[in-house]
């Protein structure tokens, strides 16, 4: 047996298309590195995709936190994985052999949560229809992408200062997941004392014989302070 290995290093070079017109490297690029240093860190360790097909596992992110803070450190992400049965999508065990393999996080670890807030009146309303570049092997909607729904909703509505605030500080929490062809509402406002300085978004799927489902809540808290 391997001794464990609570980390790995993985390089990675912001490409052309991963930075917007300010030449800053999109958040929603930050997760997607994250996500594949996962199942880099994974498969060094023997557990590749191969490994988890054969089993009829997956790992799904439940939640996360994004952080870009000012120094030199660009960002730390913070993701709860929750591992599933791909035939029936309901959660299974984690594998016996991961303990061993994988130590605890430093300081231990706290499901990333965000707390429910009613949506105001006034909120800004965006639709969206999934598209298949967005799914990801899963075929469920990848979880950047919603990242990147976010900060479409927030700058229309006033938030672009605070999509370029440092530190800033992203959270989401993924309630169910969204397939290709999907309608969604996304509903996004100024949360707190209204100052700009805090923002939350509610994702819902719409269906015409069903009530709408809840797929995502999410805040952004720019230049520091508490997180909601």
């Amino acid at each position: 047996m391997s001794e464990p290995r609570a980390s790995t290093t993985v390089e990675y070079r912001a490409r052309f298309d991963e930075c917007g017109p300010d030449g800053a490297l999109r958040p929603g690029a930050l997760l997607r590195w994250a996500q594949d240093a996962a199942w880099i860190h994974s498969g060094r360790l023997g557990f590749g995709r191969e490994w988890y097909a054969e089993r009829g596992l997956a790992w799904v992110v439940r939640a996360l936190a994004l952080v870009l803070p000012d120094g030199r450190l660009a960002a730390l992400c913070t993701t709860d994985w929750a591992i599933t049965d791909v035939m029936t999508g309901s959660p299974a065990r984690v594998p016996a052999d991961f303990p061993a393999m994988f130590d605890r996080p430093p300081g231990g670890f706290e499901p990333v949560r965000v707390r429910p807030e009613a949506v105001p009146p006034d909120a800004a309303v965006t639709h969206v229809r999934t598209r298949p570049q967005e799914l990801d092997p899963l075929a469920h909607v990848n979880n950047a992408t919603y990242l990147d729904w976010f900060e479409e909703a927030v700058a229309p509505a006033g938030g672009s200062a605070d999509l370029a605030a440092e530190p800033r500080t992203y959270r989401l929490e993924y309630l169910v997941p969204a397939a290709l062809g999907d309608e969604l509402v996304v509903r996004t406002w100024a949360s707190g004392d209204g100052s700009g300085r805090a923002w939350r978004c509610e994702i819902e799927r719409l269906a015409a014989d069903e009530a709408a489902a809840p797929v995502l809540r999410a805040a952004l808290t720019a230049g520091g302070g508490d997180q909601p």
